[in-house]
């Protein structure tokens, strides 16, 4: 039996329009896109706009211009290596390929630099360049400089060159790594779409809270109460 039929009635239409809305959310009816997509895709874009590192990195990568490395390193397959030949190639540095494992001598600072660009460009969407340049995919050129990256690290901390390993690892991190994740989205400020983020926050709030009044509304309409 319903004790309060005004609560309940209540409870159950708050309830009703929490779906309603709940099923426009989900509907694509942003551009195209549902509520979740949209969200998702502005809270990336936001994201992709307070992590552009590549300025600061490039100032750090000129310390290490005219330092003369050698280094080995070891890829996944011998075709992975041939491919990782020209990164290193397009940095003015030697390279002797044999089966998967790469011997390159060259200017640290200019493969650090060469490595920033192409980062650099496809933070900036730019995957035709990248793949004008090297003649393979442009997401395949980035991931082939993360992978490479972690053997070069590895073999400067076991020639005892800690600060250029930290140096790599830190470009592999915030640029090579970022650059590659944020690739096709468009960077935006949070100034640019304060209203809707904050708009979007609110709504998260009293959305949760709608919800919450509904089945308490509802449940004390059935009588039912929480004592303690």
């Amino acid at each position: 039996m319903i004790a309060r039929k005004k609560e309940f009635s209540l409870g159950l239409g708050l309830l009703a329009a929490f779906f309603v809305v709940l099923v426009l959310f989900f509907s694509p009816v942003f551009n195209g896109h549902n509520g979740l997509d949209y969200l998702d895709n502005l809270y990336n874009s936001i994201s992709k706009g307070s992590a552009y590192y590549i300025p600061k990195l490039k100032e750090d990568a000129k310390a290490f211009n005219g330092s003369a490395v050698e280094m080995n390193v070891s890829m996944a397959s011998p075709a992975q290596a041939q491919q990782t030949a020209q990164l290193f190639m397009k940095s003015g540095a030697m390279v002797n390929v044999s089966e998967a494992k790469l011997k390159v001598s060259g200017d640290l600072g200019k493969i650090l630099e060469n490595c920033l660009a192409d980062s650099d460009a496809l933070y900036k969407n730019d995957g035709k360049g990248l793949t004008a340049k090297y003649g393979y995919n442009e997401r395949q050129a980035l991931y082939n400089w993360w992978q490479a990256f972690k053997g070069v690290e590895k073999d400067l901390n076991n020639q005892k060159k800690f600060k250029e390993a930290k140096t790599v690892a830190n470009i592999s991190k915030k640029a090579v790594e970022t650059c590659y994740n944020y690739y096709t989205i468009e960077p935006q400020s949070i100034m640019e779409r304060l209203g809707v983020v904050v708009f979007s926050l609110v709504f998260y709030v009293i959305y949760t809270l709608w919800y919450g009044f509904a089945i308490l509304f509802m449940f004390e309409g059935w009588g039912m109460k929480l004592e303690h």
